[in-house]
């Protein structure tokens, strides 16, 4: 697996690295080289199923994925979360014909050029979601609001993912078939 660090996002233009990461959605490996050649691919590289907006990511994806494989594009959603428990996640959440991996240790974010932040900067953030949240609260307490409102049980895997003093940034990248980021 390519593990380069860049020191920016990918930007059109540039070629996309090959990752390879432990399938979840269906047994072995995918690499990005696999779509080389054979189809576009939208690539979104979330934070771990830990996190309830990463969730939605992956469900809004997984909603888009027939109109644009209608369109010869197929779709690949990273999450940073251990390959068995992200299996066990999508058991009794699934996501039928959405490509998923698992990228724990974040080598595709690093390869993508997705920045950490630190833990403190986005802990001072008060998110106010009016509809959705009773009142402005912090990210952690927004985080165990959601995940006991959609009964999502954080596991010990879960807490791994989410001990670190850096918080990882997320982002989508649209791949062409000879591996130029469009988008």
């Amino acid at each position: 697996m390519s593990t380069s660090n860049v020191d920016r996002p990918l930007q059109p233009g540039d070629l996309a690295p090959n990752i390879v990461l432990d399938a979840i959605s269906r047994e072995g490996k995918i690499a990005l080289d696999d779509f080389r050649g054979r189809s576009p691919l939208l690539i979104g590289l979330f934070r771990g199923l830990h996190c309830p907006f990463c969730r939605r990511h992956v469900a809004a994806m997984a909603q888009l994925n027939p109109a644009l494989r209608e369109k010869g594009v197929q779709s690949l959603a990273v999450v940073n979360t251990p390959v068995e428990r992200a299996r066990l996640y999508f058991r009794y959440h699934p996501i039928p014909g959405l490509l998923a991996a698992s990228d724990p240790v974040r080598a595709s974010h690093r390869a993508f050029g997705l920045p950490e932040v630190g833990a403190d900067a986005v802990m001072a953030i008060l998110i106010d979601l009016p509809g959705e949240l009773p009142e402005p609260m912090g990210v952690v307490e927004m985080d165990e609001f959601h995940n006991k409102k959609e009964g999502y049980d954080v596991t010990q895997a879960d807490q791994q993912m989410m001990t670190s003093d850096q918080e990882q940034l997320v982002g989508q990248f649209l791949i062409d078939r000879e591996g130029i980021i469009r988008w």
